[in-house]
């Protein structure tokens, strides 16, 4: 468009008829180099702008690459807001429902420690009778080894049946009969009792932590002399005579005692004369040691 203007502009002067030939080509020579300053200043700026438009395109596509990252944040963002609120609300429901175990334990504090009490207590009793228990049971195995002794010791005693070992409420018993240590109604012991008294203190000599109790028995006819009124007196006095015989055989006098029944602790109640016979007897009592006198618990 500027190449038409500058030579529309030459035309018209050269038809008004004062341009020469050589005015007009330099007009146009001028109008050209305008033309060419005109054409690579308009290509400049084109080149410029579109420089500009590029870096405008560029910034436009990375703000748009930001924004698109921020909005990918913000949408992360949201998705661990909302993780953390669901977190929030377990942690706040567990706390809740702990502390309301703590409540309830907390009730519970005083019961369990009462039981536990109780638990220790019923864990020393458990200790206290098991103890006993074991005691209880050296105990009858000293009882039964002494009786298992006593046995194979009076062995030709009880096999000729002048002699019997019996176990009367948990004590050891040795009972004489009553025949062979005296004749009726006497307190003398006879040649042959004393004979069987001789053998029996020489076991009982080796029974150095014994009490020993002679007992005299006799049946139920009544006795009624001068010397021995009723049974009493005549069993206390058989009784006593035993006593001094086996304190003569070497047997402790402190380790004895003398008692009279009788016919007050029969051991056959029949009323024959069998049974009169057995209940007439001397009987010598083992006295249970302080250790053998524990209670072995019923339950």
């Amino acid at each position: 468009m500027l190449r038409n203007f500058a030579v529309g502009t030459v035309l018209l002067a050269l038809g008004t008829g004062c341009v020469t030939k050589a005015e007009f080509e330099r007009q146009m020579a001028l109008g050209a180099d305008r033309e060419r300053t005109l054409h690579q200043k308009s290509a400049a700026e084109l080149a410029a702008a579109e420089a500009k438009l590029s870096a405008l395109r560029s910034n436009v596509e990375a703000l748009k690459q930001e924004v698109d990252s921020r909005d990918r944040q913000v949408g992360d963002a949201h998705v661990q807001l909302a993780d953390f609120q669901k977190k929030l609300d377990d942690t706040t429901a567990l706390s809740d429902q702990l502390r309301q175990e703590l409540q309830k334990a907390g009730k519970n504090v005083d019961g369990l420690m009462a039981e536990k009490g109780k638990m220790r207590n019923a864990l020393d009793d458990a200790k206290v009778r098991l103890e006993e228990l074991r005691r209880a049971q050296e105990a009858a195995q000293k009882r039964a080894d002494l009786l298992k002794n006593l046995i194979n010791k009076f062995k030709r005693m009880i096999d000729s049946g002048d002699l019997k070992i019996v176990l009367r409420e948990g004590r050891m018993v040795l009972q004489l009969r009553n025949d062979v240590l005296f004749d009726s109604g006497k307190t003398d012991v006879k040649p042959a009792g004393k004979e069987a008294l001789k053998d029996v203190a020489g076991v009982l000599v080796t029974l150095t932590d014994r009490k020993l109790q002679v007992v005299g028995h006799t049946d139920n006819i009544p006795i009624q002399t001068d010397r021995f009124p009723s049974n009493w007196e005549l069993s206390a006095s058989r009784a006593i005579s035993v006593v001094r015989f086996l304190v003569s055989a070497n047997v402790k006098a402190e380790h004895l005692s003398a008692a009279g029944y009788g016919e007050y602790d029969p051991v056959s109640t029949a009323d024959t004369e069998e049974a009169r016979s057995k209940n007439r007897r001397i009987e010598i009592v083992l006295q249970p040691n302080l250790a053998e006198l524990i209670s072995i618990p019923t339950d």
